[in-house]
């Protein structure tokens, strides 16, 4: 048997795209013989997905995952080339079924999701697999997840797979992850981060800097008013008030009643069900987006 050397694997694996342990497994088979071991890749279907590989990528979808209980949540985004693909049942399947992989293992990045067990295979393996089945390049972009210990996640998928959004919430009471009334909450809150894109969930979570380059184009803007400096000051911390009120979730107006805000929603729900409900965070992934 030959002495097949991780150069020989990496070698034949940027040759074909194919998955690390299949071009082992051809070069233990071509005997260490390259171009043989090709030859047992394209005979097994598994270097055809090295020709697609170059090709653009600008389509996909997003797949959502929520476990249960609510306790473990994730999205991730899969590309490929044609629109037609990226509604494929096969396709949004795949996309789905690696969204609860990336849930109940939590990788560190796509490298680490590629060599993860799905089903008997890696991740990356079934990848080539649909590639090769569909005929178009496909990639996996990106992911998010989220763990809930004191609370639940909640997945909204817009637009066919578009607009990915996950949102974790905190409460006291176990029971409140299975009432309807939270999770209509919980729903009406993600289709929010969908439709709205705010920039965080909460006022303290708005990065420092953001907070100081907007109020520094509040004073400037201020300063031309010719006003005294403490009016000035007034009307800066009047603007960056109405900002917060247009980026962070809890302080948005709810787009199906202009007259709540997310806060005074959670609380409303919160009363309903004898519980404190709080927006912990929240993920929202855009196709295409970087």
């Amino acid at each position: 048997m030959a002495n097949i050397t991780a150069a020989q694997v990496k070698e034949l694996r940027d040759m074909t795209d194919s998955p690390m342990m299949e071009c082992k497994k051809a070069l233990v088979e071509a005997e260490g013989d390259m171009e043989k071991a090709v030859d047992i890749l394209r005979k097994n279907g598994l270097a055809a997905a090295a020709k697609k590989a170059g090709r653009a990528t600008n389509e996909g979808a997003i797949g959502a995952y929520v476990s249960e209980d609510g306790k473990l949540a994730a999205l991730v985004e899969v590309a490929c080339e044609t629109d037609f693909v990226g509604s494929n049942p096969k396709f949004t399947g795949f996309a789905a079924k690696l969204a609860e992989v990336v849930a109940t293992t939590e990788p560190e990045s796509v490298e680490a999701l590629l060599a993860t067990d799905m089903d008997g295979e890696t991740v990356e393996a079934a990848l080539t697999e649909l590639i090769h089945v569909i005929g178009e390049n496909m990639k996996i972009n990106r992911f998010a997840y989220r763990k809930a210990e004191n609370g639940a996640c909640s997945s909204y998928v817009h637009m066919g797979g578009k607009i990915g959004v996950l949102v974790e919430f905190s409460f006291d009471k176990p029971e409140t992850a299975q009432a309807e009334a939270f999770k209509a909450f919980a729903h009406d809150v993600a289709m929010q981060v969908a439709a709205v894109a705010p920039i965080c969930a909460r006022r303290e979570d708005v990065p420092a800097e953001t907070v100081e380059h907007e109020m520094s184009i509040y004073k400037a803007q201020a300063a031309e008013s010719g006003k005294p400096e403490a009016i000035q000051e007034k009307i800066a911390t009047g603007r960056l008030e109405k900002f917060y009120k247009e980026v962070v979730l809890t302080e948005q107006a709810f787009i199906k009643d202009g007259d709540l805000t997310i806060a005074k929603y959670a609380d409303k729900v919160g009363k309903e069900l004898g519980d404190t409900i709080q927006i912990v965070a929240f993920d929202r992934i855009a196709r295409g987006d970087a």
